[in-house]
């Protein structure tokens, strides 16, 4: 008699059932509309209906015309101006807390109530936030104008929302206010996932807040350091709901950011969707490139303790070991 070969069940096959549903909601309401979006910007797509929708004679075209459009331009320029005015005042109150929260030699009482109150604003919904900061602002009354009146500070209401500088600078504040606990609690995250041996021996062997921060936690946060840096950028560049409900991208376009710039060229009577689109690819490559310099600066150049920071810890390990 031939022997049963004994059956080996295989449970990877559940794991690409599962995941089925997940792949076809990608494929269908993700990686078509990426596709769909390439194809028109080569298009004269135009208009709620379109008579024929054919590839240009010069496929950029599209591309070329929002690249010279001034408004594209100025819409560029508020996007990285109000990104980067929010974004390093963010990094760098979020790594101020992180040090704080995770320092044991401080033994700070009530951190999880500190958190969830940092955290919150991340929870409200934008369009919550822009209506807030938008009446606390308005002219010509408004909370701060009853402030300033009281305080003695104007003797009439000053028209706040007509002042370009000003309005950047809330959009920023507003990014700044919502996100620097995120920024704050993935950074956290990461300075709990290392070893505490590592900053026993440098406590043994007599290192102060300052160098520990720098020479251990920095170094050992670099991947946690380059997901949000990278997803910083992306968000900011990507800026929409803020810009769009504060002022509707006014005064004189000063909030208009790129998102803003392209749902106006496709929603906004134009319909260009075909602009649009080509304004979006290049938002999309924008995005790559500044990715890949921060990916590049920030790689792993060594494993184990051929890096920097591996031969700063190895030395921390081995005077702590030693003491």
């Amino acid at each position: 008699m031939k022997k049963k070969k004994h059956s080996e069940v295989r449970y990877s096959k559940y794991g690409y059932i599962f995941s089925i549903p997940f792949v076809v909601a990608y494929l269908i309401f993700q990686l078509y509309p990426i596709l769909y979006t390439v194809v028109i910007g080569f298009t004269n797509m135009q208009g709620v209906i379109t008579p024929e929708v054919h590839i240009l004679d010069n496929p950029f075209a599209n591309f070329q015309t929002i690249l010279t459009s001034p408004s594209f331009r100025n819409a560029l320029k508020n996007t990285f101006t109000i990104w980067l005015v929010n974004f390093f005042p963010q990094i760098l109150l979020a790594l101020l807390l992180t040090a704080w929260f995770t320092d044991r030699r401080w033994n700070i009482r009530g951190q999880g109530l500190y958190k969830v109150l940092i955290y919150m604003p991340n929870i409200i919904t934008a369009a919550t936030i822009a209506i807030l900061f938008k009446s606390l602002f308005d002219y010509p009354t408004s909370p701060a104008q009853d402030i300033l009146t009281t305080l003695g500070l104007i003797d009439k209401p000053i028209n706040f929302p007509i002042s370009k500088s000003f309005c950047r600078g809330i959009v920023a504040f507003i990014q700044f206010w919502m996100w620097y606990g995120y920024t704050m609690l993935i950074l956290i995250s990461g300075v709990l996932g290392i070893d505490p041996e590592i900053f026993d021996a440098a406590e043994v062997d007599g290192a102060n807040k300052t160098q520990v921060f720098f020479q251990i936690t920095l170094p050992n946060i670099r991947t946690i350091m380059l997901f949000t840096l990278v997803t910083s950028l992306i968000g900011g560049l990507n800026m929409f709901d803020i810009p769009k409900l504060f002022m509707l991208g006014g005064p004189d376009n000063a909030t208009t950011t790129a998102s803003v710039f392209i749902y106006n060229q496709a929603f906004s009577g134009s319909y260009m969707y075909n602009r649009a689109a080509a304004a979006s690819m290049i938002m999309f490559i924008i995005i790559m490139f500044f990715s890949s310099i921060l990916f590049f600066l920030l790689r792993e150049r060594d494993d184990g303790y051929g890096t920097t920071s591996g031969k700063k810890r190895k030395s921390y390990a081995k005077k702590g070991g030693a003491a």
